[in-house]
């Protein structure tokens, strides 16, 4: 299998071999060097081989009453199959939406519409834009919700959270994993509170598959949203696990696909797809992901001992075992990322969706996070394809440019970003983790 191969032919050792920069670059010049994996991910070979017959070969309707199009629904059920064993669903609970905010806010605003009498939502000050803004807009329609908000750590009171329970609650909908710092949340004790006092709850799991195990009944979730292009699928198609017996009203209005759940002529290949790249994150072995944990830690590490006036956003534990969020005081998160690419690497500040907005990561500061703390942030997300010496190239060339740019920075920057430097520093980030 694919993944776990090429993890499995690395070095037996953990640590990096650092190399000289010149040897750097002669190595590695047209290569990326990828560290955005919470992004997407490049789609695997053997999940474009799985799709492309359905783009020429077989590219009827499934809805239509002949052969040409009847013989698709197999494959889109065999496709069912596949990612509902992913995270041990019943085929018959698996919707094929278009991404995985479009599985979010069907599964929102199905809770809403189908308990008329219930117009409250509980939800994070930490969830990704597609649950947010969800929310934001459902606010403005007149619904009540309240955002819970999380410790320095990015972790969550759950007494808090108990508290916010109340009988007009339709629905809470809470991320297992956050995307921006690879923090769980307890989504099986949170569930437990939500079924004893008949709540329905939705977890966005996009960024879980893979990285963990998955199975719906021990999470005790009602409903569960994915997307295929963060486990080598396709960008284009994404999930809603809907546990049996769940009041359910689909968003998208039409035709009979989907047993009447979601109208719209079935994206056949894209399903295909989505089967191929579930039975591939499937077979993603524990000792794998710990390989991952382990190069994921020891890029922290090379971090914190290189260069100076580094923290990670976030708890250590429990984490994805692929994340890390670090934030690089005095440092200009943009003119990092901007550096970083000329030499061919791969990161970000925070979540994909948010890219090019002038507010700081909605993430940071609910942390506690200042502005100019958040600014300073630079999310390392790696994959099963992510080697020793994609870390070693980054290695070889982050401590220089963070120093460059710390030199190059005013005093003003300075001040605002925390740097040691400033007569005025904010008082952040001055230890090489937090707790």
């Amino acid at each position: 299998m694919r993944i776990s191969h090429r993890l499995g032919d690395r070095p037996a050792s953990n640590q990096p071999e650092f190399l000289g920069v010149n040897q750097a670059f002669a190595m590695t010049e047209s290569k990326t060097h990828y560290f955005d994996s919470n992004a997407t991910t490049s789609v695997a070979p053997e999940v474009l081989q799985a799709m492309l017959p359905y783009f020429a070969e077989k590219w009827g309707n499934p809805s239509s009453p002949y052969r040409l199009g009847k013989r698709l629904v197999e494959p889109i059920e065999a496709a069912r199959g596949s990612v509902a064993s992913l995270i041990g669903a019943d085929s018959t609970e698996i919707i094929f939406t278009s991404c995985g905010t479009e599985s979010i806010n069907t599964a929102i605003t199905s809770c809403l519409y189908s308990q008329q009498n219930k117009r409250h939502i509980v939800t994070t000050a930490v969830e990704h834009s597609a649950t947010k803004n969800c929310c934001a807009a459902l606010e403005e329609r007149g619904y009540e919700v309240t955002y819970l908000p999380v410790n320095r750590d990015g972790s969550l009171n759950l007494k808090l959270f108990e508290n916010s329970l109340r009988p007009d609650t339709a629905v809470v909908s809470i991320m297992w994993a956050n995307n921006e710092t690879g923090v769980l949340f307890p989504i099986p004790e949170i569930a437990a509170l939500c079924r004893q006092r008949g709540i329905l709850l939705h977890t966005d799991a996009v960024q879980v598959p893979g990285k963990l195990k998955i199975d719906v009944n021990d999470l005790g979730v009602d409903l569960l949203s994915l997307s295929a292009h963060k486990l080598h699928g396709p960008k284009g198609v994404g999930l809603l696990y809907v546990r049996n017996g769940t009041p359910f009203q689909g968003l998208i209005i039409g035709g009979h696909q989907e047993e009447g759940n979601r109208g719209g002529t079935e994206n056949v290949p894209y399903m295909v797809a989505f089967g191929r790249a579930a039975e591939l994150a499937r077979a993603v072995s524990g000792e794998s992901r710990q390989k991952l944990a382990v190069l994921r830690d020891t890029l922290e590490s090379e971090i914190f001992s290189r260069v100076p006036h580094t923290a990670r956003n976030g708890a250590k534990e429990p984490r994805l075992p692929n994340t890390t969020s670090i934030a690089f005081a005095g440092v200009e998160a943009e003119a990092l990322l901007m550096m970083l690419d000329q030499l061919n690497i791969c990161a970000s500040s925070g979540s994909a969706c948010t890219t090019g907005s002038v507010a700081p990561s909605h993430v940071l500061t609910a942390m506690g996070l200042s502005p100019a703390e958040a600014r300073s942030t630079i999310r390392f997300s790696l994959d099963y394809e992510t080697t020793e010496a994609d870390v070693a190239y980054l290695m070889n060339h982050l401590p220089r440019i963070v120093a460059e740019l710390r030199a190059a920075a005013s005093p003003r920057v300075a001040a605002r970003s925390g740097d040691p430097r400033s007569r005025r520093p904010s008082g952040v980030i001055q230890t090489k983790e937090l707790p």
